[in-house]
């Protein structure tokens, strides 16, 4: 440690060495003195929890032209380069010791040749460049839930992005006391060629499962180099599932319900799938958007929102369908924009609800609406994967519990994807253990512009959280299924589908639609409305959701809407059950509830398709014809 230390003093300047060394943290500072030796920076930047360091980093992304300032006052836009605009799942990577084997759906490497080409890559990439060393608490300080985290990387806007994001944790690491856990990412945008990354090729997001560390080199684009977020994920899935508990993929809301009541819920949606907009429902107060850590505390689970802001999709963030959100985009206020169009430093995106210009600048330099990329395919004016970074704190509808210690307590769970032609708008499952296997486990979404590959293609995704698993399957489900299973009352499940697609191709929903959707499982969680029964799992009935639709939105619900909506579609169903059991029999482990659970639903399938044919309409099941 004094060899460290007498480096590190050689190389920070005296106020910046004191800062890190006040900490007292030994593999802190061995870990930045491995990445100064490394990186080979110019120059080092330990940022405290102060707003004077704070600003720092803010104006340094400025003045490095990783942002630009727009019109309104505190907004800024960010580029990312034309091939670095979602989160590259090929290049990510956990690194693995021997004989250790997740299953055929991770991208891993072992570990001391993932170590090895990593670190290769990262050998001298910030020369020239400032390092930036931030410290953060993912979930709130002070509580059963806080996790600590040291972020280095030589990306202002990075730096930048997490001060929006994330509680800070300087002062949690000062009093935490000599060797206290935590993550801890490496990041470098590398080589850059008229201010983006240069060596795509070379871009690689590593996870060091053994040693709770990432890397990240040669991307600029936040889902691969905000470490606290994704990437975080796997650290933070193998360390609950050996502590007992879950790191989800998940927002949190407190719904509002009859008499003042309000209920919390979670919910995993795949990216571009809703789960934003539904965590931003008018009327509803929301605790986060994306990432959860659950813990049973007291006989209940509780949850807390790991992050503190939102990297949310801006594409179709309007004044109709997502009022708060606009409003905020469009006020003064800390704002990032990454990738959308500016026209006279004013931010434009696909789906804002007024007219977009012709021309302006975006991620491809000057564009003009005839403009192709390499491969003579149109570019448009903002990206499909076009992001705001805001502090939750920002929206008028932020819960009062967003840094409550002990979370906020989970009646429901709900489960949605991008599905246009099976599942029904909501459904709850008939249990725990069903809803787990049925609705979380069995999850499928079509694919969208958040990650890079084609459009469209139905991709198995359970949980919506397997991308980002730092466990096999078996041992994740396995833990799922007891969770909760030991409680009393645990959390009733359910699933949500905004994406069903009519004979004509119109979508059957409305985008406000959602809301009835959340009012109706706030209902059933305290047993104030019935359901009815279907093979696989509880819908609503026709009298509640007129009801909802006419208090929530002022709109009529017609009969034909509902038999159009939630009829049940026998073959998709079973192809689906078909599709999930398939994926589940290539894997070792998998608990044998969960195939007992798909061949009992394909057998209530098959009796429905006898009793009534493939489509079977809820008010023939109501009316038992």
């Amino acid at each position: 440690m004094e060899e460290t230390l007498k480096y590190l003093e050689e190389n920070l300047e005296p106020e910046h060495f004191k800062k890190l060394a006040d900490l007292g943290q030994t593999d802190m500072s061995k870990f930045v003195a491995m990445a100064v030796k490394l990186c080979k920076p110019a120059s080092v930047f330990i940022a405290t929890d102060s707003s004077e360091d704070r600003e720092y980093v803010r104006r340094r992304a400025i003045e490095l032209g990783e942002e630009f300032e727009l019109a309104m006052e505190g907004h800024t836009c960010h580029f990312d380069g034309m091939q670095d605009q979602g989160r590259d799942k090929e290049n990510t990577r956990q690194l693995l010791p021997p004989n250790v084997h997740l299953g055929e759906h991770f991208n891993y490497m072992l570990r001391d040749e993932g170590l090895e080409e990593v670190l290769g890559i990262l050998d001298g990439a910030m020369s020239g460049k400032e390092m930036v060393v931030r410290f953060y608490c993912l979930g709130p300080k002070s509580s059963v839930f806080s996790q600590l985290c040291c972020q280095i990387t030589d990306s202002f806007y990075v730096g930048h992005s997490e001060d929006l994001l994330y509680r800070p944790g300087y002062e949690e690491f000062l009093h935490a006391g000599e060797g206290v856990e935590h993550f801890r990412f490496l990041h470098s945008a590398g080589r850059l060629e008229n201010g983006v990354c240069a060596d795509i090729d070379k871009r690689r997001m590593f996870i060091d499962l053994q040693d709770n560390t990432v890397y990240s080199v040669n991307t600029q684009y936040g889902g691969n180099t905000m470490g606290l977020k994704k990437l975080a994920m796997r650290l933070g899935i193998q360390k609950g599932l050996r502590e007992g508990w879950l790191t989800e993929h998940m927002f949190i809301v407190g719904v509002r319900g009859p008499r003042g009541r309000k209920t919390y819920m979670t919910g995993a949606y795949p990216s571009m799938c809703g789960k934003t907009s539904t965590a931003m429902i008018p009327g509803q107060t929301i605790v986060g958007d994306d990432i959860a850590y659950l813990k049973k505390i007291g006989g209940d689970v509780r949850a807390v929102n790991v992050e503190h802001g939102i990297f949310g999709i801006i594409q179709d963030v309007n004044p109709e369908d997502d009022p708060g959100i606009y409003d905020l985009l469009t006020s003064p206020g800390e704002v990032i924009f990454s990738n959308v169009l500016v026209k006279e430093e004013k931010p434009y995106w696909l789906g804002m609800g007024s007219e977009i210009p012709e021309s302006g600048l975006n991620f491809s330099g000057e564009w003009h609406k005839d403009n192709k990329d390499a491969k003579g395919k149109k570019i448009d004016p903002s990206h499909k994967n076009a992001r705001f970074t805001i502090s939750l704190d920002m929206l008028e509808n932020c819960d009062e519990n967003l840094d409550n210690p002990e979370g906020v307590p989970v009646k429901a769970m709900i489960f949605g994807g991008r599905d246009s032609d099976t599942s029904v708008p909501v459904e709850q499952s008939f249990d725990w253990v069903h809803g787990v296997i049925t609705k979380g486990a069995s999850l499928e979404s079509e694919t969208t512009a958040a990650t890079l590959g084609a459009d469209g293609v139905r991709e198995f995704n359970p949980m919506s959280n397997l991308d980002f698993l730092a466990a096999s399957l078996d041992t994740y489900l396995q833990k799922y299924l007891e969770f909760a299973a030991v409680l009393s009352k645990p959390p009733k499940i359910f699933a949500v589908n905004y994406f069903l697609i009519d004979n004509e191709g119109k979508y059957m929903t409305g985008m406000l639609d959602k809301k009835v959707w959340m009012l109706w499982i706030e209902e059933r969680v305290h047993d104030e409305v019935g359901a009815l029964k279907t093979p696989t799992g509880y819908i609503p009935l026709y009298k509640d959701l007129r009801r909802l639709f006419k208090s929530a939105l002022g709109l009529e619900y017609t009969e034909d809407q509902y038999k159009q909506q939630f009829t049940v579609r026998v073959p998709e169903q079973l192809a689906k059950t078909m599709r999930t059991e398939a994926i589940y029999r290539q894997e070792w482990g998998i608990p044998e509830v969960l195939f007992s659970q798909l061949d009992e639903q394909r057998k209530r399938l098959e009796e429905a398709r006898e009793a009534f044919g493939d489509y079977v309409s809820p008010l023939m099941l109501s009316q038992g014809l």
